[in-house]
């Protein structure tokens, strides 16, 4: 039997694949991409916004990693194959693949509008589908699985209120359709997965704890009631969950929804107080 050491750090050992991580920019997806680079990956980093890439793909490649930085708008389906085409003649092939871009909403179902239904509907879920799927058809012809991991949110199991109707929607779809492809590819050794995060201090968020219409203590206190843990995660948190899934450690782990919450939902099922 090898050294215990050197058998945990191959089971997490992400050298020779190639991750392709969307929301790649900032927060939760940037936290990913440098973990698992971290961890041996060559990595794709997708985003709308051109100089969070940057900064993005300098830390990587700082890492002794190679990485490619790709402006793409996932709500737009031409964009998406152009992202996968980038993908194709830059390595030829993609072992990994994290869907974590993101449309925020607040509006309550009795005054959201169809448009801003259609975009968050359209970021959250729809370009989830469309790059899994490119994702996932690429995986099937290599021969060798992969894994797909999507950032859904515990607003997909569970209802939220205050203001998360079509957001919770748009995650409750990602939660099924991991479900779904889970599995339709596991007999292409295709593991599908889904990360439910808590409120986690990522930009969105912080810009709604800094918006003047809400007192920031009383807005974060009324998240922490729900944490057992009492406290916001932290992009770091998001990193060993998401390694796991990406590597062999998890060679058994498909159709998973893996909170990542602090207690939340074992709590009371991720219910807070309403505002």
């Amino acid at each position: 039997m090898g050294d215990l050491s050197t058998m945990a750090r191959h089971l997490f050992d992400l050298d020779g694949r190639v991750a392709v991580l969307t929301g790649a920019a900032s927060g939760l997806a940037q936290a990913m991409a440098i973990g698992m680079a971290e961890y041996g990956a060559d990595v794709v980093c997708v985003d709308i916004n051109a100089d969070g890439l940057t900064k993005t793909v300098e830390q990587i490649t700082a890492l002794g990693r190679k990485a490619l930085a790709v402006r793409c708008d996932v709500s737009q389906p031409d964009d998406i194959t152009h992202l996968w085409e980038q993908v194709d003649r830059s390595f030829g092939h993609v072992e990994i693949h994290v869907n974590a871009a993101f449309a925020p909403s607040h509006a309550r179902p009795e005054e959201i509008s169809l448009d801003e239904w259609n975009k968050v509907m359209t970021v959250n879920s729809t370009g989830y589908f469309l790059c899994a799927q490119a994702a996932g058809q690429r995986m099937i012809r290599q021969g060798h699985g992969g894994s797909i991991i999507n950032i859904a949110s515990i607003a997909g199991v569970t209802a939220l209120g205050r203001g998360n109707f079509v957001y919770s929607a748009s995650k409750g779809a990602v939660v099924q359709m991991t479900r779904e492809m889970a599995v339709e590819w596991a007999h292409h050794r295709i593991r599908v997965n889904a990360i439910l995060p808590c409120q986690f201090l990522t930009p969105p968020l912080q810009a709604l704890i800094d918006d003047p219409r809400f007192d920031s203590d009383t807005l974060v206190n009324r998240f922490l009631v729900g944490i057992p843990m009492n406290r916001l995660g932290e992009v770091q948190d998001i990193v060993g969950p998401a390694v796991f899934l990406a590597s062999d450690a998890a060679a058994m782990v498909t159709g998973a929804l893996l909170p990542v919450d602090g207690g939340n939902l074992a709590l009371n099922a991720g219910g807070t107080h309403s505002w």
